[in-house]
């Protein structure tokens, strides 16, 4: 089973601007930032050559390489707020304190995008359990949930809410995809954060397309650490299936918790069951 937790942060909504079509971006961003200054014990403040790397939240999230991120941001693009989810897996759940204080630091003190615009938390959820109020941390009601999935439908709507990239022959999709691609890409995800070896399905994935209504969304940022501009563009839209058998329904449901593709940890690849 995957462990999990889903931390939802609302925004006081109070004399605040529209946000950044992909805010996903800037709150990964942002989010490294205060967490560096929340774990660092670094006198030089330095990553590279670090004597605790190997002991370090943020040079886990963001200095490893080859290793599945066990976070991610969910944002819907072209939001009017910035409310936002961040997920934890498996061990990164063992870190809540720490990525909660990061968390506060990154809206109240270090700010969100070029202008630094600091913003006031009104609460603080960890799977449906309030631990921030009133200017408080309270963590008695944490739990850490698993990722069960119950009665089955057969019928199905898949809806690509943010750009979903899966490669073919090392070629990024931009025009169709088929359900057995994206299924595999969940259970490549799935073993990534459970740090077990990839393996191909276990079964043979039955299911009747009966509409796709997908597109290419091009997406990109300027990566200030990167120096780069970064390409997220992937497909979004809405996909109709009949027939689908229980242990696809299952994965599906799964990805709405990991999601699916590359570059999760952004905010990409969030999908919906309906």
């Amino acid at each position: 089973m995957l462990h999990y937790i889903k931390i939802n942060i609302i925004i006081n909504k109070e004399n605040q601007e529209k946000p950044h079509f992909f805010l996903g971006s800037t709150l990964r961003g942002a989010f490294g930032v205060a967490l560096k200054k929340v774990v660092c014990i670094n006198p030089s403040f330095e990553c590279e050559d670090c004597f605790a790397s190997s002991n370090c939240l943020f040079h886990n999230f963001y200095e490893s390489k080859n290793k599945a991120h066990t976070y991610r941001f969910s944002k819907e693009l072209g939001s009017a707020d910035y409310d936002f989810f961040l997920y934890l897996f498996e061990s990164a759940t063992d870190k809540l304190p720490y990525v909660l204080s990061a968390l506060h630091k990154m809206l109240h003190e270090t700010g969100l995008g070029i202008d630094r615009k600091k913003h006031q938390i009104k609460s603080i959820t960890c799977n449906d359990a309030k631990v921030y109020e009133d200017g408080k941390f309270n963590l008695e009601k944490t739990k850490i949930d698993t990722a069960n999935v119950s009665n089955p439908h057969s019928d199905i709507r898949l809806k690509l809410i943010t750009p979903l990239r899966i490669k073919s022959e090392n070629k990024l999709e931009r025009n169709t995809i088929d359900l057995k691609q994206i299924l595999q890409s969940i259970q490549n995800r799935l073993c990534e954060l459970k740090n077990e070896e990839k393996t191909k399905l276990t079964f043979e994935p039955h299911y009747k397309l009966i509409k796709s209504n997908i597109k290419f969304l091009d997406l990109s940022r300027y990566s200030n650490r990167q120096k780069t501009k970064m390409k997220f563009g992937g497909l979004i839209g809405e996909i109709i299936f009949d027939e689908v058998d229980p242990q696809s329904f299952q994965l599906l449901k799964i990805a709405e918790i990991i999601g699916v593709g590359k570059q999760t940890v952004f905010g990409l690849g969030e999908v919906k069951i309906y």
